[in-house]
């Protein structure tokens, strides 16, 4: 090799990103705790804001996601949306019949995510004033 080093095509990459990242929810959904993980760098770094916590590394991410009392009973991903090393899932959990929509934001480095941040809200009813310029989505 004459000492340059092959660079994949950005389109390539996002490619990937986005096979690792349709199989890391698919492993979510089915509960592959291990394939869920894989796409995780070792000193990942996750953020649970509304909590206040941060999961320090992939093995306790998965350590505290195996240990979860409710294991989900559906599992829904709406969107992923992202370019180069940023990309955002957007999903339903339901949890013991309690539907849970989450945003999750995943930084990569290296083709591994090295930073998430995930959001949850619980449903809520649409105020009555608002319906003239609204439809229901399901």
């Amino acid at each position: 090799m004459s000492g340059k080093t092959k660079r994949l095509k950005p389109s390539t990459v996002e490619e990937q990103i986005l096979e690792a990242l349709n199989a890391h929810w698919h492993a979510s959904a089915v509960g592959d705790a291990n394939a869920e993980h894989d796409i995780y760098d070792d000193d990942a770094i996750c953020d649970y804001p509304q909590s206040g916590e941060q999961i320090l590394g992939r093995g306790n991410l998965q350590a505290l996601r195996s240990h979860h009392p409710g294991k989900p009973s559906g599992f829904n991903v709406k969107r992923i949306l992202g370019k180069g090393d940023l990309w955002i899932t957007e999903y339903i959990i339901t949890y013991q019949e309690r539907r849970a929509y989450t945003v999750s934001i995943m930084e990569f480095r290296n083709g591994k995510v090295v930073h998430e941040t995930q959001y949850f809200a619980d449903p809520f009813e649409a105020p009555a004033w608002r319906s003239q310029w609204v439809q229901q989505i399901v």
